[in-house]
């Protein structure tokens, strides 16, 4: 991770608040239709509201770079269940104990575009898995080559589904990726995040 750039862990309530600026950054590393954004902040706001949610941002100065954020999984979450759903549906019952049985499900892994390649996605990545209480990690991410798809190999996650499409979504193929916790240790692990839920970011970049 560059020198420059220091993660800071926000607790829910800190989260929630900063959500509008941190649509800023899923917007210019996603680039999703306008009106989706309403619906993200809303699912974004509910997330943080689930059990052993945490959630990480990347600073370079006073301005946000990057965020992630993750939580349990458990039945009754609609991810959860959609992708156990799938998985029994293509003869994977083995695959469902194995990953969901006791996930940290991580929902959002988002870097500025002008920031990415510098280790931050991968740092942030290692902080939301850091000293976890559950089995595995599990998330989806668009099928195919990527730069995301690349970290996450990279950090011993596995593909258990390949081109998954959620309902809504039948047009966008997903590929469903689990790892055995603890991830193995990042490269640059100098610096944990600030678990002081510090916000100092108000303004748009």
């Amino acid at each position: 991770m560059v020198d420059d750039t220091e993660l800071r862990e926000l607790d829910p309530r800190a989260f929630a608040h900063a959500v509008p600026a941190l649509l800023e950054i899923y917007e210019a590393a996603m680039r999703p239709p306008p009106e989706q954004l309403p619906g993200r902040a809303a699912i974004m706001n509910s997330h943080a509201a689930y059990p052993g949610f945490r959630s990480v941002t990347a600073l370079s100065g006073s301005d946000a770079v990057g965020f992630a954020y993750a939580f349990h999984g458990r039945p009754g979450q609609w991810w959860h269940d959609t992708v156990v759903e799938g998985l029994r549906a293509h003869g994977r019952p083995r695959a469902v104990r194995r990953y969901l049985s006791d996930p940290l499900e991580i929902a959002e892994v988002h870097v500025r575009p002008d920031a990415q390649g510098n280790g931050i996605g991968r740092a942030m990545l290692h902080a939301l898995c850091r000293d976890r209480p559950e089995r595995t990690a599990v998330l989806s991410t668009r099928a195919g080559p990527s730069v995301a798809r690349h970290l996450y190999l990279s950090c011993g996650f596995t593909e258990v589904l390949e081109e998954f499409t959620f309902p809504g979504s039948s047009d966008q193929p997903f590929a469903i990726m689990a790892a055995r916790l603890p991830l193995s240790a990042p490269p640059d692990a100098r610096r944990p995040p600030d678990r002081s839920a510090w916000w100092p970011w108000t303004g748009s970049r």
